[in-house]
């Protein structure tokens, strides 16, 4: 019987810690790791509109992945994962989280990244993405979240993987500190077909 981990990180921001403010999602991207070369279908079913989506999301894609990430659509086109960015109203908690230090931010994502499961590769993409909007705050605070962000941005995925490992942060930069409960972060056993996916959002 097939294991399937799904581990959705959310950073979100709510305002005075019981609201939110819509946000976008920038840049989730999605990574296909399958034990063998395979066809591979993945269908977004997403609360929000999408606002750009590469390659062309066209009733979802379709893509013959390979075990070290490549992937190749139908005309043989080459990519590193799948990439769609949308805009949604999706309420996030933020009771629990972290209160980071602007200049700490690379550290602390290294950190974090890695003991949820990401590879070097991934966290790499992603502080590369993030950093340079994160780390000229004074703080940021950071939440991570599975359930809202899970029901807002579904994935159907054939074949169905064994693991599936979402990474979503939400954040909001911040001028001085504030006290918040720290989180327990979940670990991914990346065993079998994985799938990883990993974007932000910022509230302003």
């Amino acid at each position: 019987m097939k294991r399937v981990f799904a581990i959705m990180l959310t950073f979100s921001l709510m305002m005075v810690f019981c609201g939110c403010e819509p946000g976008e999602e920038e840049k989730p991207v999605i990574y296909l790791y399958p034990e063998q070369e395979t066809e591979v279908t993945v269908r977004l079913d997403y609360a929000g509109a999408l606002t750009c989506t590469y390659p062309e999301y066209d009733d979802g894609w379709k893509v013959t992945a390979m075990p070290d990430g490549t992937l190749f659509d139908a005309k043989g086109n080459e990519y590193s994962y799948l990439f769609w960015e949308g805009e949604s109203n999706t309420e996030y908690d933020m009771s629990r989280g972290f209160c980071v230090k602007g200049e700490d931010t690379a550290g602390f994502l290294k950190e974090k990244l890695s003991y949820m499961g990401l590879t070097a590769r991934e966290y790499n993409e992603f502080i590369v993405y993030w950093l340079p909007r994160m780390q000229g705050n004074r703080y940021n605070l950071i939440t991570f979240q599975q359930e809202n962000y899970a029901e807002s941005a579904k994935l159907e995925i054939s074949p169905e993987p064994d693991n599936i490992l979402r990474v979503f942060m939400v954040y909001k930069p911040l001028t001085s500190m504030v006290a918040i409960e720290p989180q327990e972060l979940p670990i991914s056993d990346r065993v079998g077909f994985t799938v990883v996916e990993w974007g932000g959002c910022e509230i302003k």
